[in-house]
C-alpha cells in the first residue's frame, strides 16, 4: 500500500488550530528563547526550538542555535527531530483506536494476537528460571509492567513480525504487573499487534488513522532525501574536548535515517516537528477530537491519561498511564515544578520533550537532539529553564 506523506488530507487544521497568537500576545513569551540561548553559547547543545500553545492555538513558538554544526545551518522552527521515545503515547493511542472499536481491549493477552508470546519464562528469582504466573496483557506493555526487556541484538530490516518473535524469544525480568519495568521493545511489539488486528501495516495505520486526520503532514518513520536538509542533526558532549560531537541514532540499528526498508518500530521511530507533535497534544487536551475529527472517545483519553500504575514505582513522582507518562507530584522532579498535578506526556531520549497540562490548558514542546547528557534527559538543565522561563510568561 503506497502512503502519501507529502499532503496533508486535511490541511484547514493547520489554518485554523495553529495559527500564532497576535503579536502583542507572543511578546511575553520573548524570555523563552532568552533562557534557552546559554546552552548554545556554551556548547552544551547545537539549537533547540521551543513551543506553548493551548487546545486551539500557538502562542509561543521560536529557535535558537543551528542544527548542523559543521555548515552552520541556523535551527528553524520546522525542523525535523527525532522524537524517540515521544513515539510511544502516538503508537498508544492506535492500539486505543482499536480498542474504541471494539477490535482487543487493552486486558487482552498479547498471545491473543502473537502466539509466540504464550507461555513466556521469567529469568532468575529465587526459585530461578519459571513460566509466567499469567499471561502478559496489552495493558501491561503500555504501562511498563509487562517484564520485557530490550534486544540484544537487531538488524535494522527486520520486520515486525521478526522483532515480535525476537523479543519473545528472551525471558521476562519479573513477573507480569509485579514490577515496573521500562520497555521500548514492549511498544515495538505493540505495533506488530495493530498490524495484526487491523490487517494493515503498522506505518500505513499510523499515517491513516492518526496523522493524516490530526494534519501531521511532517511526522513519518522515514525522512525523505528532500525532508533531510531539514533534520536537527544529533550530538553528544566529548567533554574531554570541550564541544559537541556528531552522533548517530543508535535505535536504528545501523540502518539509514532515510532508508524506507527500515520497520517502522513503535517504540521510538518517528521523526517530526514541534507543531506536528502539538497537534496530537490537541487533541488529547480536547479529549480526543481536533478539527471536527474524532481520533478517541473522551472516556478513553480519560483512561489512557490516569494512574495506573498503582503503587509500583516508576520515576520520580511520574507514574504511568497507558502509554503515557503522568505527573503525579511535581514536586519529585525539577524539570516539572512548574507544572500541575494531572500533567501527561512523554520525553525522548535525545531530549525532546511533549507535556499537556489540562489544569492550565497548556502543551509544551521543547526539541533539542543532545545524546549523553549524563542525567535524566526528562530533568535536562535546558529543560528546565524552558519550562521555568514559560512559567513566568504565563504568570
Amino acid at each position: 500500500m503506497a502512503i502519501n506523506r507529502g499532503r496533508c488530507l486535511f490541511p484547514f487544521l493547520s489554518l485554523v488550530l495553529l495559527q500564532p497568537a497576535p503579536l502583542r500576545a507572543m511578546d511575553r513569551f520573548a524570555g523563552v528563547p532568552a533562557k534557552v540561548q546559554p546552552f548554545v553559547d556554551k556548547g552544551e547543545i547545537s539549537g533547540a526550538v521551543m513551543l506553548v500553545a493551548d487546545k486551539d492555538r500557538v502562542l509561543h513558538l521560536s529557535a535558537v542555535g543551528e542544527s548542523d554544526l559543521a555548515s552552520g545551518r541556523r535551527m528553524r522552527t520546522d525542523d525535523l527531530f527525532w522524537i524517540a521515545s515521544m513515539s510511544k503515547p502516538m503508537t498508544a493511542v492506535c492500539v486505543a483506536i482499536l480498542a474504541d472499536q471494539g477490535m482487543l481491549s487493552f486486558d487482552d493477552p498479547v498471545e491473543k494476537f502473537l502466539p509466540e508470546f504464550h507461555n513466556l519464562w521469567v529469568v532468575g528469582g529465587e526459585a530461578g528460571d519459571q513460566r509466567a504466573d499469567r499471561p502478559v496483557t496489552l495493558r501491561d506493555l503500555l504501562t511498563h509492567t509487562s517484564g520485557l526487556g530490550e534486544y540484544y541484538a537487531a538488524d535494522p530490516h527486520w520486520t515486525l513480525e521478526e522483532f515480535a518473535r525476537a523479543i519473545a524469544r528472551q525471558p521476562l525480568r519479573f513477573q507480569p504487573g509485579t514490577q515496573w519495568g521500562y520497555s521500548t521493545a514492549g511498544f515495538d511489539t505493540l505495533g506488530r499487534v495493530v498490524e495484526v488486528v487491523s490487517g494493515m501495516r503498522f506505518s500505513a495505520f499510523v499515517q491513516f488513522r492518526l496523522l493524516d486526520p490530526l494534519g501531521m503532514a511532517q511526522t513519518t518513520f522515514w525522512p525523505t532525501d528532500e525532508e533531510a536538509p531539514r533534520l536537527a542533526h544529533e550530538y553528544a558532549r566529548n567533554a574531554r574536548a570541550g564541544r559537541l560531537e556528531e552522533t548517530t541514532i543508535h535505535y536504528l540499528y545501523g540502518g539509514a535515517v532515510t532508508d524506507p526498508a527500515r520497520p517502522a518500530l513503535g517504540g521510538a521511530g518517528l521523526f517530526s516537528t514541534a507543531q506536528d507533535v502539538t497537534r496530537f497534544y490537541q487533541m488529547m487536551l480536547r479529549g480526543g477530537e481536533l478539527g471536527g475529527r474524532r481520533i478517541l472517545k473522551a472516556a478513553t483519553v480519560a483512561e489512557m491519561t490516569r494512574k495506573q500504575t498503582g503503587s509500583l514505582a516508576a520515576r520520580p513522582g511520574m507514574p504511568w498511564g497507558l502509554g503515557f507518562c503522568l505527573v503525579e507530584d511535581p514536586s519529585k522532579m525539577e524539570a516539572n515544578a512548574t507544572l500541575s498535578p494531572g500533567t501527561f506526556g512523554h520525553g525522548g531520549a535525545y531530549g525532546t520533550q511533549s507535556w499537556a497540562d489540562p489544569a492550565r490548558g497548556l502543551v509544551y514542546v521543547f526539541m533539542i537532539q543532545r545524546d549523553k547528557m549524563g542525567m535524566n534527559p526528562d530533568n535536562s538543565y535546558m529543560r528546565r529553564a524552558y519550562q521555568d522561563a514559560v512559567a513566568a510568561a504565563v504568570q
